[in-house]
């Protein structure tokens, strides 16, 4: 997903779900950061890097495909971009090394996501936006892994958008090209993706980077083979995917907010998106590549207040010159809490299932801390019986 979802849709959903204007700004805000916390910009704020939740392109580029440098980018996008579905899925006739891969496969109302969303329960409204875009990834990423793999990963020639028509839908075949710079070009199914290479681990191949931006596109509907499925055929429709995604965020945004007493998988809030069905349905179905715009549009008359442009600036200073028993109190600083919390989670599920894909993961209840510094204050917080960040 992108900007369009992640801040202004989640916007909507948070004022859906009662939230004030203010608490929506800062869970949309939360949400969107997911996508820019590098390590890059975790550097220039001083922050501790283990906070990050994504990578540049660059960063990547720097990626090498030992073992430990996979379990680092594996932390990062499966943790936040490509919610393994089952951990523990069995597939006949395949090497452990495959099957490893195959279980981080992403998809919608999979257990991780009811830990997701627990995690943020009584907690700071950093952690509920955090939540809600990995919710939100799960949909938009279903069918991809994030951890760099071509038998996962990869796209062939088989790859046709499904174009609405009278009462069904025709095909249109969709090229992908390795041209950086150059916009998709949505009236011609031309879409840039990453470059094929023959390396089962390169990071051309991870999560949907093979495939573009195209899964990112609300209003995209198409068809593939992917080869971890044996090549039958597969059917992504964004628009009815990116819809329960957004009735589902407000469903769980009610449960943190104590309308609920649990979180269950498969439900979706209907009844608040009743009124503006038409209006959000004609968003998702728009061919358009940014529907930012149209988003803020009904978050402003949902809320009546202006809603600002997402400014990755906005909480730098207040970060940088806190004094550093106080760092954790700002904005950024309950962000990198809630992002170490849920790195912590996912890595901690994912070795606990007997796959080391994400790395090694220590019980301290068990053996005392031995883990990376940045996460010692999450396990003094833990021992206090803290609540909130």
């Amino acid at each position: 997903m992108q900007e369009d979802f992640h801040y202004y849709a989640t916007y909507c959903a948070a004022c859906m779900a009662g939230y004030t204007h203010r608490e929506s700004l800062d869970i949309c805000y939360s949400a969107q950061l997911v996508d820019l916390c590098s390590r890059t910009f975790l550097t220039k704020i001083h922050g501790p890097l283990s906070a990050a939740t994504t990578q540049l392109q660059l960063e990547l580029m720097d990626a090498g495909s030992d073992i430990i440098s996979l379990q680092d980018i594996t932390r990062i996008w499966a943790s936040f971009h490509f919610l393994p579905y089952d951990l523990y899925a069995v597939k006949k006739r395949c090497f452990r090394r495959y099957l490893n891969k195959y279980r981080l496969i992403c998809d919608v109302n999979g257990d991780l996501v009811c830990n997701t969303v627990e995690l943020a329960k009584d907690r700071s409204l950093q952690a509920v936006g955090l939540a809600m875009h990995v919710l939100a990834d799960t949909w938009a990423h279903r069918y991809f892994a994030g951890t760099p793999s071509l038998v996962i990963n990869n796209t062939n020639d088989f790859f046709y958008e499904l174009l609405p028509e009278k009462d069904g839908y025709r095909e249109r075949h969709i090229t992908f090209r390795h041209r950086p710079t150059a916009p998709d070009n949505i009236e011609k199914g031309l879409y840039t993706g990453t470059v094929v290479q023959s390396g089962e681990n390169s990071v051309m191949s991870l999560g949907h980077g093979r495939a573009g931006h195209l899964p990112d596109y609300c209003f995209m509907r198409y068809k593939y083979m992917p080869a971890w499925d044996d090549y039958n055929i597969r059917v992504k429709d964004n628009p009815s995917d990116y819809l329960n995604a957004f009735c589902q965020m407000i469903y769980a945004m009610k449960y943190l907010r104590g309308e609920y007493t649990g979180f269950e998988k498969g439900c979706y809030d209907t009844d608040a998106v009743r009124p503006w069905i038409d209006e959000i349905t004609g968003i998702l179905n728009k061919r358009q590549p940014d529907a930012s715009d149209d988003w803020r549009a009904l978050g402003e008359k949902l809320s009546g207040c202006s809603v600002p442009a997402f400014d990755i600036g906005r909480y730098q200073s207040e970060y940088i010159i806190c004094p550093e028993k106080k760092k954790n109190e700002t904005f950024l600083g309950k962000f990198i809490n809630a992002a170490l919390r849920q790195k912590s989670m996912v890595t901690h599920e994912i070795f606990r299932s007997g796959n080391i894909l994400a790395g090694i993961s220590i019980d301290f209840k068990e053996n005392g801390f031995k883990g990376i510094k940045d996460y010692r204050e999450l396990i003094e917080d833990i021992k206090s019986g803290k609540g909130n960040d």
